[in-house]
């Protein structure tokens, strides 16, 4: 099985291409993904992986994913190489995104929260228990 899950910011905005057989829309991104554990004394270290989104996932990158943004993707690990001019071999791994998310509270033209009104209680009913016993 190979499933990728990654939180991170992104390091700049997507980048977008499109192919040259099918015109195919391909958004590219790095994603700045902290380490799980600090090393005492040290600051959190982390790791720069490049996500690549193709058709409407990539669409949906390129729209609404800006630099510093908090997502969450989920894809596959996609290992490719090439050569150059010179004829050296060049290899990668990227991370291809089957799914993207955005990972953070939506923020206002000030750049602070927006408040979330939590109190609806329309889905709540109020019993009339006084005893002890559970109403089920």
């Amino acid at each position: 099985m190979n499933k990728v899950i990654l939180l991170g910011r992104l390091t700049k905005d997507p980048e977008v291409r499109y192919t040259q057989t099918n015109n195919t829309l391909v958004a590219s991104f790095t994603l700045a993904v902290n380490r799980r554990f600090v090393k005492e004394g040290e600051e959190r270290q982390s790791d720069f992986i490049n996500i690549v989104a193709w058709g409407k996932t990539g669409e949906f990158c390129s729209k609404y994913f800006k630099k510093g943004q908090q997502i969450a993707v989920v894809g596959r690990i996609q290992t490719r190489n090439w050569d150059d001019e010179q004829g050296q071999k060049h290899y990668i791994t990227e991370v291809i995104a089957e799914e993207a998310y955005f990972a953070e509270t939506k923020k206002d033209e000030n750049g602070t929260a927006e408040n979330q009104d939590a109190t609806n209680t329309s889905d709540f009913q109020v019993t009339d228990n006084t005893d002890d016993d559970l109403p089920f």
